[in-house]
Parts: C-alpha cells; sequence; structure tokens
C-alpha cells in the first residue's frame, strides 16, 4: 500500500511564491462602432483576471451597460469628478492608473489616439494614460476607417505611442459597413483577450 508523501513547507512556499495570482486589468473603450462589443471583451477577460471599466462619452452611445460583467465597475467622465469633494480628496484617475497592472483600450478612436499621442487629458480616460506608468503594459486596439488608418498622422502618432511602449493590438483588413475596403476594424475580441493573456502567462514563466 502506498504511503502519501509527506508535505514539502519549503517546496509550498516556493510554489505560492511564484505561483500566478489575478491581474488587475482595466480596459477602455472609445467611441467607434466598435465599441458594441466591449461587452464581451470584458467577459472574456473577466473569466480570468480582476476587470474594471472606462468609457468615454461618445462610447456610451454604442455600449449597452446592462450587458457588462455584474462584477465589471464601469468608469465615465463624470465618475472623476464625483468622486472629489475637497482638497486631499483622491482622483479616480489617479486611483485607477494604481489599481491596474495592465491597461487595454478597445476600440482605440482616431480622435483619442491624437489626444494621447499629443499629451493631452480632458477625459477620464487620457486621464489614466497621461498618468500611466509604462512600466506596465499598456495596449491599443485601433478601430478606424481605412482612409483614417492610412493617414500619415495616424502613422506618426502610433509609432510615437510605440516608441514609449504602448503595445499594438493591429487592426483588421475587412469590409466595412458603409461599403469601403481595407485595414482599420479592431482586432476581434477574442484575439485582444488571447493576446493579453499570452503575454502575461510568459511574463510569469519569466520570473520562475
Amino acid at each position: 500500500m502506498a504511503h502519501p508523501q509527506s508535505p514539502n513547507p519549503h517546496r509550498e512556499l516556493s510554489q505560492a511564491k511564484y505561483a500566478p495570482r489575478t491581474p488587475r486589468i482595466l480596459i477602455a473603450a472609445c467611441g467607434t462602432m466598435a465599441a458594441v462589443r466591449f461587452p464581451d471583451l470584458c467577459y472574456y477577460f473577466h473569466e480570468w483576471a480582476d476587470v474594471k471599466a472606462v468609457a468615454t462619452r461618445a462610447a456610451l452611445h454604442f455600449i449597452d451597460r446592462a450587458s457588462l460583467p455584474g462584477e465589471v465597475a464601469l468608469y465615465t467622465d463624470e465618475d472623476d469628478w464625483s468622486t472629489w469633494k475637497r482638497l486631499g480628496d483622491n482622483m479616480l484617475h489617479i486611483e485607477l492608473q494604481r489599481w491596474a497592472e495592465v491597461m487595454v483600450i478597445a476600440p482605440l478612436s482616431a480622435n483619442t489616439l491624437g489626444k494621447i499621442a499629443g499629451g493631452l487629458c480632458d477625459n477620464l480616460l487620457t486621464c489614466v494614460v497621461r498618468s500611466w506608468d509604462y512600466n506596465k503594459p499598456l495596449y491599443m486596439a485601433p478601430d478606424m476607417n481605412p482612409l483614417t488608418w492610412q493617414s500619415s498622422l495616424t502613422e506618426r502618432h502610433v509609432t510615437h505611442l510605440e516608441d514609449i511602449g504602448v503595445f499594438l493590438i493591429p487592426p483588421l483588413t475587412v469590409r466595412f459597413p458603409d461599403g469601403d475596403y481595407g485595414t482599420g476594424a479592431m482586432e476581434g475580441p477574442t484575439r485582444i483577450n488571447l493576446t493579453v493573456k499570452d503575454f502575461l502567462r510568459q511574463s510569469w514563466r519569466s520570473r520562475r
């Protein structure tokens, strides 16, 4: 009869030290048609991560709040001001930046891309990015018309953000609802989710 092995406290302590924990991920949406898929993206990430969400005012035109996972808090511009009452109070965008270990902007509009590249911060999403610690991963998944994606300004903005450490999830080449065909559509939620998940898995393994 086989006898169970006695526990090895040193081995268990080592495993606990390097075991992956639930990552904290902030997902943000801008006002493009791809934002209708934002709830799906939140569900995918929510399966394995602690998730909070941010949406621009324009994004709310496309997002059905009732379709979001019940445990995922959705923050908007108004929340950044409503949480501040007096000097010394915390600002929401700073607290979200501190909380998040990863940020994913999907979809990223051309408008917000330009704001971020220029250092502007006039809403909750861009304020979080403006204060972001680029030792932590930040992903952007653009969604825009093919002509906008091909613009030299867009290329300049994307290059600048990649230079400072932002990860690009390249857009897809598809036929758009208005009939245009070309590159510019946001990558699907499944692929975005797997891209971030695989990165974190590899990052965890490299620290073992």
